[in-house]
């Protein structure tokens, strides 16, 4: 289990006399320790980024224990992208592909090929929802978008932004009650325009407050404290155990015998796992039912 301090935020904001929420996210520290531990091109670097930055989004509408997640399958370069984040703000995530040839011309199309994006809730202790859309948008924000649409019926906006060492993003969001109100439909497009004009720089560079002021200035905008973002991963070797008990006993011993001990290193935060003929053992007994 590894965690890092860190002062990345994520706010939520209303605005006074419409149904329209917002969040608000900005991730630096966390993001450069997800870095650290992998080898991605700055292109790599940047998308997942924006997958980051929309799973701290997504995962602030949480009101139980559990994690949203994001994943795209592709057959391109990049076979499976995947960012998670909790109800307690801890993140993490990965890239798995080919990649490493990617250079800055490419896009989030022509990395991933043909794909499709996963959105996963998954409650503590209760039955998962997963929501899947086509990737056939130009960007991760419009499929999102899209997502909320068709999964959700709720008309979103979302805009990502990512260098290699911030990554940001904001999303407005109707609330459902609201939609079949005329005044509504107006104040929606009319925040959803000015959301619009936002420059990726000026995410990356100003804090939450200036964003915000730029563009609703002229509207009443109510923003919350602030939560702390940090990057966490779950691994353990006894979650690492279960994953070998898995296995079944015949092939654990298999590679027991192939290779003298099991190595198993954690591809999100590379802590590396070592068990012996020992702890082999002890995965098999404590999984065999007592016998009175």
């Amino acid at each position: 289990m590894r965690a890092m301090k860190s002062l990345d935020t994520r706010q939520r904001f209303l605005f006074d006399d419409t149904h329209i929420r917002g969040e608000i996210t900005t991730l630096s520290t966390s993001y450069q320790a997800i870095q650290q531990r992998q080898d991605y091109p700055p292109v790599v670097n940047a998308l997942l980024g924006e997958f980051l930055a929309a799973a701290s989004l997504l995962s602030a509408s949480l009101k139980f224990d559990g994690i949203v997640s994001i994943q795209a399958i592709g057959q391109g370069a990049i076979s499976s992208i995947m960012a998670e984040c909790s109800n307690n703000t801890q993140l993490r995530g990965i890239v798995r592909g080919d990649y490493q040839h990617l250079g800055e011309e490419q896009n989030f199309a022509s990395m991933l090929g043909s794909a499709t994006l996963a959105i996963t809730i998954e409650p503590e202790g209760r039955e998962r929802y997963q929501g899947i859309v086509p990737i056939d948008k130009d960007s991760l924000s419009e499929c999102l978008e899209y997502y909320f649409v068709q999964s959700e019926q709720l008309s979103t906006k979302i805009k990502l932004a990512a260098d290699q060492t911030t990554a940001a993003g904001v999303l407005i969001q109707q609330m459902p009650h609201s939609r079949e109100d005329q005044k509504a439909a107006d104040d929606w497009q009319h925040l959803s325009l000015l959301l619009e004009s936002l420059k990726a720089e000026e995410q990356l560079e100003l804090e939450h407050e200036e964003q915000l002021y730029r563009l609703f200035h002229e509207q009443q905008v109510r923003l919350f404290d602030p939560e702390a973002l940090q990057f966490f991963c779950s691994c353990s070797k006894a979650r690492t155990a279960k994953m070998l008990s898995s296995l079944g006993a015949d092939e654990v011993n298999r590679i027991f015998k192939e290779q003298g001990s099991i190595e198993v290193t954690c591809e999100f935060c590379g802590q590396h796992y070592h068990f012996d003929q020992s702890d082999t053992t002890s995965i098999f007994e404590e999984s065999e039912p007592s016998v009175h």
